[in-house]
Parts: C-alpha cells; structure tokens; sequence
C-alpha cells in the first residue's frame, strides 16, 4: 500500500515587533518628538541653543533726580558735538533733543513720573548754550541764548509735549494696574468649604428639673 505523502508545513511569516514612535517618526520624515528631537535638530543642521538669550533693550528705571542729570548731561554733550561736528545746526540738536525726552520720560521710574516734564525744558536750555549766538561778555551771552531759545522754541514745545504725553501713558496704566491688583485682593474665594462650627446644625436642648 501506497503511504500518503505529507507535505511540509508552509511556513508562516514572521510578526516583527512595531517600531518605536521615534523610529517611526524618522522614517515618515516628520519630526520627533522628546529627547529625538534634539537629535533630530542636530541631524538637520540646526542645534539647539538653550543658552541663547533674546535681545532686550536697556530699560532702567532712574529716579526724578537721576533722570535729572541724564537729561542735562546728554543734552550739553549733544550741544558741543553738534557744534563740532554741525557747526552748531539748531535741526540737529532739536532731533537729538526730542530723542532724549522720548527716553526721559520712558525711563524714569513710576513714583518720580512728575518730574520728567520739568527736567527737560531746562535740558534743552543748557545744552543750547555751546551752540548760541552771543559773542563777549555775560550780557551778549544772555541775549544770544535768548535769541536761540526764541528762534528754536518748536523744539522745545515738541520735546515737552512728548515727554508730557509718555508721562500720561504710563501714569494712566499705573493707575489701572493698581485698581485691578486692589480689586483682584478684595474679591471672596468662591467655592470654599464652610466650617465645622457654622455647618453643624444646633442639637435639641435638654429640659432641665
């Protein structure tokens, strides 16, 4: 008798283990995620700079009396460049001029915010002195100072009224951030949990003989 022939058993592919979502990722192309994403940058040409900080732009905060002598002092230096440099130009030094309130008034600190409109004025008449007019003695000096301060007195206006309008910000919104943080302190925790004491109802009294 013929034996019946058994045939092999046919063999079964084989399951492989899913891949990892960092490999998967890789080979999508996307991004991963996690600490493969670090490597991931540094594949691409592109690493990571936790180091780096963004550019931020000087913001101290002077008092009325610091903001005082910056104000002059920058001024009667931009007054003596100017007449180096410009040949005493009333435009130049009226920009610059502009430009120092503009900081004055950004600069000094909220409780001091009142003398900023007074110290500028002032600034622009000492740093206007190396580039007038007067010639001699004290009495010319006086006219051509007054002389200069009369024919450039557009910038002088300019200059307060940017300085006065800064102030008025920023005093504006101090005020509101006070208002908000006294508000935010006088509300009620809702949603607190009543006391022992107050929630137990009073028992029954007792009849005494």
């Amino acid at each position: 008798m013929e034996q019946p022939r058994t045939r092999p058993p046919q063999a079964r592919p084989r399951r492989t283990a899913p891949l990892p979502p960092q490999a998967q990722g890789g080979q999508d192309g996307a991004a991963p995620s996690g600490e493969s994403a670090t490597v991931y940058r540094a594949a691409r040409g592109g690493p990571p700079t936790p180091g780096r900080r963004p550019l931020r732009f000087p913001n101290p905060r002077l008092t009325g009396r610091g903001s005082g002598l910056f104000c002059i002092a920058a001024m009667l230096v931009f007054g003596f460049l100017d007449r180096l440099l410009f040949a005493g130009s009333p435009a130049v030094y009226g920009v610059l001029f502009l430009l120092v309130s503009g900081l004055t008034a950004v600069w000094v600190r909220g409780a001091d915010l009142v003398t900023a409109p007074v110290v500028v004025p002032i600034a622009f008449a000492v740093g206007i002195v190396p580039i007038s007019e007067g010639t001699g003695g004290f009495g010319p000096q006086v006219m051509g100072l007054a002389t200069t301060l009369a024919m450039n007195a557009i910038w002088l206006y300019g200059g307060t009224l940017i300085t006065g309008v800064l102030v008025t910000v920023r005093k504006v919104r101090l005020m509101a951030r006070r208002a908000a943080v006294r508000r935010a302190g006088g509300r009620k925790p809702s949603g607190g949990k009543a006391s022992p004491s107050s929630s137990q109802a009073p028992g029954p009294r007792r009849r005494t003989a």
